[in-house]
């Protein structure tokens, strides 16, 4: 039990928390739903459009490198709270940066009756969440880099963080192989049966030209 199962949604209510605060009638939860989903496909957007380019040169984490861990949403009868979780904030504290996403997000939901209120939250150890170690990976499979390598260091990079275990998995067309693989690496403790045991986890889609790999990352943070 708790092999086979999203860790996150496996302990909502426990050690998991909603990304979405909000009350609907049934027959208008789809509709919640779709606008969750607009506001959240939104905020990416903009972070990729707006994102420095810098293919060239070798990645670090630093602050050059905008990852969004996660958005909390939160609706009340005339304003709409967007909370936007994310490790280096650098683009978002731009002069007019807020305020032309507001616009963004205006248009797309097209509410009238309801503004948007977006507040930025820096994550206090980046290295502890899997969105940011995922897209570094992905950064490093785009440039040729060995999958084994980027794994490796991407385990290192957790060694800056207070976490008690690490899993990453990368599967597809490995290396440009005709046939299909996973590999994956581990460090540490993962007890994916323990409900009281906080578990970050991230599913990530990476578009190589060998075609698209699958990169899962599960990170035990803490038990409580």
């Amino acid at each position: 039990m708790g092999q086979k199962i999203n860790p996150l949604g496996f302990r909502l209510g426990t050690t998991q928390n909603h990304h979405s605060f909000w009350f609907a009638q049934p027959k208008n939860y789809s509709e919640g739903l779709q606008e969750d989903k607009k506001i959240r496909n939104c905020i990416k957007n903009y972070i990729q459009k707006n994102r420095k380019k810098g293919s060239n040169r070798k990645m670090e984490l630093d602050s050059s490198s905008e990852v969004i861990t996660h958005i909390e949403i939160q609706k009340e009868i005339d304003t709409i709270h967007v909370i936007i979780h994310i490790g280096f904030p650098n683009l978002l504290k731009k002069k007019g940066a807020i305020e032309e996403l507001e616009k963004d997000l205006q248009k797309e939901v097209n509410s009238v009756n309801q503004r948007f209120n977006i507040a930025i939250e820096k994550v206090k150890e980046p290295y502890r969440q899997p969105n940011i170690l995922a897209e570094y990976i992905a950064f490093q499979l785009k440039n040729r880099v060995s999958f084994r390598k980027a794994m490796k260091k991407a385990i290192e990079l957790t060694k800056k963080a207070d976490i008690k275990g690490v899993k990453i998995q990368i599967a597809g067309r490995l290396a440009g192989k005709e046939i299909a693989r996973a590999e994956c690496i581990k460090k540490g403790r993962l007890p994916l049966q323990t409900i009281r045991a906080k578990i970050d986890y991230c599913c990530y889609p990476i578009r190589t030209i060998y075609g698209v790999l699958g990169v899962k990352i599960w990170i035990f943070v803490e038990e409580e």
